[in-house]
């Protein structure tokens, strides 16, 4: 599994980042043939090694529309309290595997998700990544509508687990349709303060 390698490829690129070009070409050029390997090639193609481009093309996809976040829960719930439930099970759940967040992202950014695949005993990332299978297909889609690279990154990471059953397809084409919930009034906008990795913020 790549894992480890499409976490790296989703993370904001920074000066190290943007310079590893080479490097990623390399370790996905030794991939095994298949959709993987085609996907990732495809997102390399757009690739350049000036971070400031780099960066730029990662703020407008993914921190400027709610509807491309990495943070995989907010599709499902919004901003809600159960939301904030759904992260503090993720949290738990990363401590029983043997692998507490200690990254200042919240534990549903795809990011984290794959890196905890990647370190997990066989079978917990992919089972994580298959009980938010409705928002990752729902990211994946609003990415190839916007025509950005980091569809193929998506693309990558899906064809990597199971198909879309009957029922999470249902989910795709209601949560498409409706959006996530609304906020709440009153409510905190990630749920409790123990659903938060320390430094985070709301």
């Amino acid at each position: 599994m790549s894992w480890a390698l499409l976490s790296y490829l989703l993370r904001y690129p920074d000066a190290e980042i943007a310079a590893s070009g080479p490097e990623l070409r390399a370790e996905i050029a030794a991939l095994p043939p298949g959709p993987v390997r085609d996907a990732l090639t495809r997102f390399m193609a757009g690739w350049t090694d000036d971070p400031t481009a780099l960066a730029a093309r990662y703020v407008q996809t993914f921190d400027l529309r709610r509807r491309a976040t990495l943070e995989l829960t907010y599709y499902a719930h919004g901003d809600t309290r159960e939301r904030g439930m759904a992260l503090l099970r993720l949290k738990k759940l990363y401590r029983a595997a043997g692998l507490p967040l200690a990254s200042a992202e919240l534990p549903d950014h795809l990011t984290v998700m794959l890196a905890f695949a990647a370190l997990a005993p066989p079978g917990h990332g992919e089972a994580v990544l298959g009980q938010h299978r409705a928002g990752l297909e729902l990211l994946r889609l609003s990415l190839h509508d916007l025509g950005s690279p980091y569809a193929h990154v998506l693309d990558a990471v899906t064809a990597q687990l199971p198909a879309l059953t009957v029922s999470e397809r249902s989910a795709v084409a209601r949560l498409a349709q409706e959006g996530p919930p609304e906020e709440a009034v009153g409510l905190e906008p990630y749920g409790p303060p123990e659903a938060m990795p320390t430094g985070a913020h709301a």
